[in-house]
């Protein structure tokens, strides 16, 4: 094969490697994916979400969650990648004959397997609370396609963040910094609702983006908003994530691959 072919296999090789961790580990799975769930009705059963919506709650709350989740469950890959530096297994794997990202994309993969998951079920948890996406099966298809889009973007700055942090203990810590990124958005409540200026962060926010152009292309009620921002959602939602990949990711893989100097 070529070198992009063995780079292929290494990488298919690693990501069996996460799987078979999942199937010793299945409680952190099963949690990854009952968290956000609990998320979702608390604030539509509990604390309220959709301040200032004009139309259903929950079909505004519903595509916001989605996106927030997108953020949720990078710790468990930050966890994954600084318990492999310190146990001394990516020294192992790099003295290997394998291609050097190979234990990234390995992780990366199965991350976004996990995320594929994790839609699946708040879609369907969102179905029976409600929810309805009321365009057609490839305007759906778009939508979950900005989502894990805006995924692969949040997991190499997890990735980064981790190879930054080193060590297992320091993630939680780092973990915080991803925190403001999601609550800081338009996922509960319309940024019309919210003080001018914090109204023109939120929308700028690159969840917001992904939130509002998922309502859209789903049918549900956006919250509205007059600003660039709030107009061009469904632009913000591609530029945003590429702009965020490309800089974290050739920054992880340069600190990964510095690592052994």
């Amino acid at each position: 094969m070529s070198g992009a072919g063995w780079a292929a296999v290494d990488s298919w090789t690693m990501t069996r490697r996460e799987l078979a961790h999942w199937a010793r580990q299945p409680v952190q799975v099963v949690v990854g994916l009952v968290f956000p769930v609990m998320l979702l009705l608390m604030f539509n059963y509990l604390v309220g979400g959709g301040r200032g919506v004009d139309g259903d709650t929950t079909e505004y709350l519903v595509p916001g969650m989605l996106a927030l989740t997108m953020a949720f469950g990078l710790e468990s890959t930050m966890l994954a990648v600084t318990q492999d530096l310190n146990k001394g297994v990516v020294d192992r794997f790099r003295s290997m004959p394998m291609a050097s990202g190979a234990v990234l994309v390995g992780r990366a993969v199965a991350d976004m397997l996990q995320s594929v998951a994790a839609l699946a079920v708040m879609t369907g948890v969102g179905y029976a609370i409600g929810w309805r996406w009321h365009h057609g099966p490839l305007a759906a298809l778009g939508a979950l396609g900005l989502l894990l889009l805006l995924r692969f973007a949040m997991l190499w700055l997890g990735i980064l963040l981790a190879l930054v942090a080193g060590r297992p203990e320091m993630v939680q810590a780092v973990q915080i910094l991803v925190w403001p990124v999601g609550f800081l958005s338009n996922v509960f409540a319309v940024p019309d609702s919210m003080p001018g200026w914090l109204g023109a962060v939120v929308e700028w926010n690159p969840m917001s983006a992904t939130a509002t152009a998922v309502r859209d292309l789903f049918g549900n009620p956006g919250g509205g908003g007059l600003s660039w921002a709030a107009g061009h959602a469904g632009l913000l939602a591609v530029v945003w994530p590429l702009a965020l990949l490309a800089v974290f990711f050739p920054l992880a893989v340069r600190r990964f691959a510095r690592l052994s100097r």
